[in-house]
């Protein structure tokens, strides 16, 4: 004996001929909407205009290893490679759902992606570390 699947009805709109929006949509929206609130006001993705964001929070990062460590900046996939006993500060400009960071810790990379599109990367004195300072050569292969 065959039995039918019972098809699933799709969830009512919430205004009749408003499309649904999938759970997918959701969660791309979700990511984008601080790029869509900070980028009007910052202008570009220098140091210096996403500073002017303002609302800054700082995260301290410290190399407590015997070994180079990689900073990986996301969401632009930006390299810091910082040397044993090195501290630099990430900061996060402008505004973000949620939280500030994440973080991913992986052998020899610590990930942070600032969910607000816009972030730094500083020493001690406040100033701007240059991406891909430090990178041994081998990651350049």
């Amino acid at each position: 004996m065959l039995r039918r699947r019972k098809r699933s009805k799709p969830e009512a709109a919430s205004t009749p001929g408003e499309p649904i929006i999938s759970p997918q949509r959701i969660a791309i929206d979700h990511i984008m909407a601080p790029l869509r609130t900070n980028m009007p006001n910052a202008g570009d993705f220098s140091f210096e205009a996403i500073k002017a964001l303002e609302n800054p929070v700082p995260m301290i990062v410290t190399n407590g290893g015997e070994s180079l460590l990689e900073l990986w900046l996301e969401p632009f996939g930006q390299d810091y490679w910082l040397l044993p006993g090195e501290t630099v500060t990430v900061t996060s400009y402008g505004s973000w759902n949620d939280h500030p960071f994440e973080t991913l810790h992986e052998t020899n990379r610590l990930t942070v992606w600032a969910t607000s599109w816009f972030a730094t990367v500083c020493d001690g004195n406040g100033d701007e570390v240059p991406g891909g300072r430090n990178r041994p050569p081998e990651a350049n292969a």
